[in-house]
């Protein structure tokens, strides 16, 4: 199988995963804002955010750094995947301890209470998932990312959230929150024994341990710094703006963060098809992967943004009436994912042959948001704008430093290459400007005819014109049930 069917191959299962968490990811934020509220939402956002954040760093960029630790090795693979979980975990207890001891960090506008402080040991479970899906994934395996992100922790999550709404309107989704993410480490840990095996004549090797750990650094810098300038906006929302105004953003952000899960859909099996050209020295094949896996992202999350965006005041409106207000942010949140895309595919690459210019830029980038939207939100409080318009401001500075990290990614590692890397095509234009027309005919009727039959039909009619005009045969492999 050539290494686009691969990729093809492997995009496909978790494209499917990506519709089935579009399926729960849904029912999850109706139940949330009409049995909690925005305000206990906001809390629980800001909440999550802090602890995935320490277990993003705690996996010390494992996620894609292992399928290099294990292409390089000579020992058996199921220790170097105990090696990756062992250091993880030791790393998450000591950001365990430090949220324990500092609870504020997670709850900073409201009181502290019952267990709220022990919520952090959630964390191990977050990296063990983390570690164990991308061992699997080095061999292929992406339907066990499927089952426990697509299908196990948002159908869990969703299906306590709602129970526990009996239960406490406060805790119930940081409940809900730790019951699913504790399922999906079992729905990760299990196909990992039985992959790989038990970890028989394991012994840990604290200083091989200490050197990975070292060496990942760059690697899990940009990791943290890439998932964190997509939580870092809420962050610093919830510094300057009250609990509900974070929850209404919040739904937006999940709503638009639902495009960028097709980026996830590849990065299992991308970084082992990578990681084995750089090895035979095949630059051109690397560039090739890199531009092919960009245009889908693109071609299919601007099919998406502009499905949502051109009816995001009914999608808004599902959560509740009071997140109709939250409409411009998706709509600025939607479009930096699609602007995203070239600098998240590039990356892909970077992290194994510029590690450090790639952190350097991704540094850049997260000034870049920070100085645009503190400056955007003090710019709009001098013109006595509302909180709700004040609240887009995060999503304004996010799509801005993405927008120039694509710029700066792309012609690194295209320099690097001695390849073109750029994944644009004018085809996108035609397709996009059709599906404006028919979306905008069709936010003339009832809301819930948007959601029912407006969103489907947007979404035909820019796939219509990609199709015919912007595909050829290889991007149609993605399409086909058997590659040959």
């Amino acid at each position: 199988m050539s290494d686009l069917q691969t990729l093809a191959k492997g995009g496909r299962t978790n494209f499917f995963g990506f519709l089935l968490r579009l399926a729960a990811r849904l029912p999850f934020l109706f139940i949330a804002g009409r049995l909690y509220g925005a305000e206990a939402l906001g809390r629980f956002a800001y909440a999550t955010i802090v602890v995935e954040f320490a277990a993003q760093l705690s996996t010390l960029g494992l996620k894609r750094g292992l399928a290099q630790q294990l292409s390089e090795t000579k020992r058996p693979h199921v220790h170097v995947v105990w090696d990756g979980l062992l250091v993880g975990w030791i790393v998450a207890a000591v950001a365990a301890v430090i949220l324990i001891c500092l609870p504020w960090l997670m709850f900073p506008n409201t009181p502290i209470n019952g267990l709220d402080r022990f919520f952090p040991l959630i964390i191990f479970a977050i990296v063990g998932s983390d570690i164990s899906l991308a061992a699997l994934a080095y061999r292929h395996d992406i339907g066990a990312t499927v089952r426990a992100r697509s299908i196990v922790e948002p159908w869990m999550i969703s299906l306590a959230a709602l129970a526990f709404a009996f239960y406490s309107k406060r805790d119930g989704l940081i409940l809900a929150y730790v019951l699913a993410l504790t399922a999906a480490l079992v729905a990760s840990l299990w196909p990992l024994l039985r992959a790989f095996g038990a970890p028989t004549g394991w012994r840990p090797r604290p200083v091989a341990l200490l050197a990975l750990a070292r060496r990942n650094v760059p690697l899990a810098g940009a990791d943290a710094i890439e998932w964190g300038s997509r939580r870092l906006d809420l962050a610093l929302l919830g510094l300057f703006m009250p609990p509900a105004v974070v929850g209404i953003y919040y739904v937006a952000q999940q709503v638009a963060s639902l495009p960028q899960k097709l980026k996830t859909s590849f990065d299992p099996i991308l970084g082992p098809v990578i990681t084995r050209n750089l090895a035979e020295g095949n630059l051109e094949a690397v560039a090739a992967q890199v531009r092919q896996v960009g245009f889908w992202i693109i071609a299919a999350q601007a099919g998406i943004a502009l499905a949502l965006g051109i009816t995001g005041e009914a999608v808004m409106g599902l959560v509740g009436p009071n997140f109709v207000g939250g409409t411009g942010a998706l709509a600025f949140l939607l479009l930096a994912e699609v602007v995203a895309a070239t600098a998240v595919v590039a990356e892909s690459a970077l992290v194994y042959i510029a590690r450090h210019r790639n952190l350097m830029i991704s540094l850049v980038m997260i000034a870049t948001q920070i100085g645009a939207t503190v400056g955007l939100i003090f710019a709009m409080r001098a013109m006595n704008l509302s909180l709700i318009v004040q609240g887009a401001a995060p999503a304004i500075g996010l799509m801005l430093a993405l927008g120039l990290s694509s710029i700066l990614k792309a012609r690194l590692l295209s320099k690097l290459l001695s390849a073109p890397v750029s994944p644009w095509r004018w085809a996108l234009v035609p397709a996009a400007a059709f599906a404006i027309i028919v979306g905008t005919v069709l936010t003339k009727i009832p809301e819930w005819g948007e959601l029912i039959f407006g969103v489907p039909l947007i979404l035909l009619s820019y796939g219509v014109i990609i199709w015919y005009r912007g595909f050829g045969p290889v991007d149609r492999m993605l399409f086909r049930i058997k590659n040959r």
